[in-house]
């Protein structure tokens, strides 16, 4: 797995994320600087999470409890 390219988002909570294509894994980096992977995301939730409104609502909705999440 290579999350390598991060992106910064606006919100009060996420600093950063990205998403790498052969493994289909989200990273999200918190304010705090913490960085928590996800497995198995489709591609889409990370389309649809740089281009929500609320990137933690969107998260916390759809990423979060719903797919296996691990702290790196």
């Amino acid at each position: 797995m290579a999350l390598s390219d991060w992106k910064t988002v606006a919100s009060s909570n996420i600093a950063a994320v990205a998403y790498d294509d052969e493994s289909n894994t989200l990273g999200i980096q918190f304010l705090d600087g913490s960085i928590w992977t996800y497995a198995d995301v489709p591609s889409w939730h990370f389309d649809n999470l740089l281009g929500a409104v609320s990137v933690g609502k969107y998260f916390r909705a759809w990423i979060r409890g719903k797919f296996d999440g691990e702290k790196a």
